[in-house]
């Protein structure tokens, strides 16, 4: 297998594109080059050659009819490569990966890190400062540098491959964490409460998956020492919540939040009403049923 992009300065999508590449397809002779010969014989041509054509695998955007996603987005090299290779390329990000959850953590990570370099690299989006593009070109020899661009492309390379693996990992712990939930609301007396076994992001489940009834989720710290009662937020990443704790339990610590809030264990009620805890499952399942009694008597639950 011989894959080829372009020699000289590079930019995160063909980095990205190249760490994609070597994760779906293992070793391969690759060259970065310009030479019209080498770019024809190659099996896998990527950012260079002027030519886009998936059934021959080549996969340049500079050209005027660029490639574009189905909104209209124009590709980079790493969108193309990513779209063709990235689902194969998750065995290697994240070893034993389920085929029910590939689908879901390949969207994750096209829209968290794939779209954006396609966005920037085609001048559609602006830049920051800390963009990952500009990270990944700093990568770049400066003029004074005795490295060549392919030693800097390698590292730029092993950076790119880093992140492409870390973001995959934290987009499958995402998919099976919404699994935990959705399984935990089916089993749920109440629609209004879920109780998790584990500490684990919920927000992308509850917002996801249309768990519109769900006020409260019940969850142990990190090491089971004390649970908490959380309120759900009206929208993701908000302090807000559907339905406030009491304001008589609000602020409240161990023995004076106990009594006010009816249970033997209690830790402590947040200020601003989104959270409180206990050293008990069972607390916390009675804090969360006290509160929706509170909230019923005043007409908000």
């Amino acid at each position: 297998m011989k894959v080829v992009t372009h020699s000289g300065t590079f930019h995160a999508d063909d980095v990205f594109a190249s760490a994609v590449l070597r994760a779906a397809l293992g070793d391969f002779d690759f060259v970065r080059t310009r030479d019209t010969a080498l770019i024809a014989a190659a099996d896998i041509v990527f950012d260079v050659g002027g030519v886009y054509d998936p059934a021959r695998r080549r996969y340049d955007h500079h050209m005027r009819d660029l490639p574009r996603r189905e909104d209209g987005t124009p590709y980079s090299s790493v969108g193309l490569i990513w779209r063709d290779y990235g689902r194969a390329a998750l065995s290697c990000f994240v070893p034993g990966i389920d085929d029910g959850e590939r689908d879901c953590v390949w969207q994750d990570v096209d829209a968290s890190i794939i779209l954006p370099i396609d966005l920037t690299d085609n001048g559609v989006a602006t830049v920051s400062p800390s963009h990952l593009a500009l990270l990944i070109e700093a990568f770049n020899p400066t003029w004074d540098s005795t490295q060549t661009y392919d030693e800097a492309f390698e590292e730029a390379v092993g950076l790119a491959h880093g992140i492409l693996q870390r973001a995959c990992r934290q987009a499958h712990a995402e998919a099976r964490a919404t699994a935990f939930v959705l399984k935990a609301a089916k089993e749920a007396k109440d629609p209004r409460v879920i109780v998790l076994d584990r500490k684990l992001p919920w927000e992308k489940a509850v917002f996801g998956s249309g768990l519109t009834d769900l006020l409260f989720v019940i969850y142990p710290n990190e090491d089971s020492t004390s649970w908490y009662c959380r309120t759900v937020p009206p929208e993701p990443s908000s302090f807000g919540q559907r339905l406030s704790l009491p304001e008589a339990w609000r602020g409240l610590q161990e023995e004076a939040f106990s009594k006010a809030s009816g249970i033997p264990d209690g830790v402590f009620c947040h200020p601003s009403g989104f959270i409180c805890g206990a050293r008990s499952r069972a607390s916390a399942l009675h804090l969360a049923e006290q509160a929706i009694a509170a909230g019923r008597e005043t007409g908000t639950a």
